[in-house]
């Protein structure tokens, strides 16, 4: 009978250490990134927001000369009048500012050159662009041109502590970055299947990352966010079908388990 219990308490420590590695390898972020980046790598600048339509966009025209400024100078302009317009871009007014709304068509109307298409540039590519005809035309021969995407939202929805729509002021943003502010991940979700859905030239795309392998966050297309991007973390089964009878007897199941083992160590205890 010594034997017996022996093996049994046994058995039961070995599949808890087991147990317990396991679960660790399916908690660490990350792994292998310190071996892999142990020598610095050269890293390239891909995370250039493209622009998209219902993009929102703060446009601003600098000069020494302030009354050359004042035929682009109007409220849709960062520094602009504070009185309202009616018109497409007079659309999230803050402080007299409103932003450029780019269409359906990906274009903006924009002061004495009208429509600019601007879909798929890049804000350096707008600001470049506008600033080189304000100047060549002779509108203003020292002009500096900024332009910003004020809509830049992401959204983390399923197993985090804190998941909701996150805006942001740059366009530099990475998955672990967007994670992080929505507090990580619970324990008790999945960090091999973390599901990022995007909008890209008209059509819908998604793209899975391994949170625990380096490989499948760095070399991902999602690792730097875009626009409207929606990233989805699973939970594991057990919480999938927390509340329901069957994980109701599985949690009872396993408390007398616990019981039986405490029962079987001590009367393998007192036997010795």
């Amino acid at each position: 009978m010594k034997f017996t219990f022996r093996n049994i308490f046994y058995g039961i420590a070995l599949m808890a250490v087991m147990s317990s590695c396991i679960s660790d390898k399916k908690m660490i972020y990350l792994q292998g990134a310190a071996e892999k980046y142990a020598v610095p790598k050269d890293l390239q600048d891909v995370f250039e927001l493209k622009i998209e339509p219902d993009d929102q966009l703060a446009i601003s025209i600098t000069s020494k000369d302030h009354e050359l400024l004042q035929r682009f100078n109007n409220n849709t302009l960062i520094g602009g009048a504070n009185n309202s317009q009616t018109g497409t871009n007079t659309v999230n007014v803050s402080s007299g500012v409103a932003y450029f709304q780019v269409d359906k068509n990906g274009t903006i109307e924009f002061p004495i050159f009208g429509t600019l298409n601007v879909g798929g540039m890049t804000t350096r590519e707008i600001s470049s662009m506008i600033q080189k005809r304000v100047r060549e035309e002779g509108y203003i021969n020292d002009a500096v041109v900024n332009t910003k995407i004020m809509s830049f939202k992401v959204t983390v929805m399923g197993d985090v502590k804190n998941p909701g729509t996150q805006t942001y002021q740059g366009e530099r943003l990475t998955i672990l970055e967007a994670l992080g502010k929505a507090g990580d991940l619970n324990n008790s979700a999945h960090r091999d299947h973390i599901l990022v859905i995007r909008e890209e030239a008209g059509k819908r795309v998604t793209y899975e990352v391994n949170l625990l392998d380096h490989a499948s966050i760095f070399e991902s297309p999602a690792y730097y966010l875009q626009q409207n991007d929606v990233i989805y973390v699973q939970p594991n089964k057990s919480q999938r079908v927390k509340g329901s009878t069957s994980y109701t007897w599985l949690t009872v199941g396993s408390t007398v388990v616990g019981m039986v083992v405490s029962v079987v160590s001590l009367i393998v205890a007192l036997k010795k």
